[in-house]
């Protein structure tokens, strides 16, 4: 009988330990000490110069209906890259050095028609767009030779070069930028980034 009271005893204690378990080291450092990395993109690389398109008229593809019965007038396709703290003209891209208005692949001009720049004429057609620029002026230059990384072009090809003043945006522009304004058959492809950007007039013919 004395050896029974100890055994109930111990029997009490282990039955309140199971009803009341003491945390895990798991538990009880529940909160992590820092954030897990988060994969954003596990089977390709992250941009940080991600692809833009700008139609003429804007926002083509949201129209619908009537709006959309005819081809849009052009399209700009390039990459994007934004400052980042740099200063880009003339540290970053060169002054009267060819430079491709963008980052990763070349810049790409559509014309679904012809266009008048500057009194001449364009072919509808698809164009490699790069400048060269200068502190008071930029020259556009268009080339036939497409789909090219960089600015690795002929320039035997080039078709035509426009010389475009520079004007100072009303703010600094963080993201390279190159977008259509205008309505019906004027428009203006405004390019612009940092403390400059130029206006590329264009009238179509029909």
């Amino acid at each position: 009988m004395k050896c029974l009271l100890p055994l109930w005893s111990l029997c009490l204690v282990l039955t309140a330990c199971q009803n009341n378990p003491t945390p895990s080291r798991s538990q009880s450092t529940s909160i992590p000490s820092k954030q897990s990395p988060i994969v954003q993109n596990p089977y390709a690389p992250v941009d940080v110069s991600p692809i833009d398109i700008a139609y003429f008229p804007a926002d083509y593809p949201k129209r619908s209906g009537a709006e959309k019965e005819s081809e849009p007038s052009a399209r700009i396709i390039y990459s994007r890259p934004h400052l980042q703290g740099r200063h880009i003209f003339h540290e970053l891209v060169p002054a009267s050095q060819p430079w491709r208005l963008g980052a990763n692949e070349a810049s790409e001009l559509e014309l679904f028609q012809p266009a008048t720049i500057q009194g001449r004429r364009i072919d509808a057609g698809r164009y490699t767009l790069y400048a060269i620029p200068e502190t008071k002026q930029w020259t556009i230059v268009f080339n036939k030779q497409v789909y090219n990384w960089g600015l690795d072009i002929d320039p035997k090809q080039d078709v035509a070069r426009f010389i475009l003043p520079v004007e100072k945006p009303e703010a600094q522009l963080e993201y390279f930028t190159m977008i259509f304004l205008g309505k019906e058959k004027e428009a203006s492809l405004l390019i612009g980034w940092d403390n400059s950007l130029v206006k590329l007039p264009l009238r179509f013919d029909r």
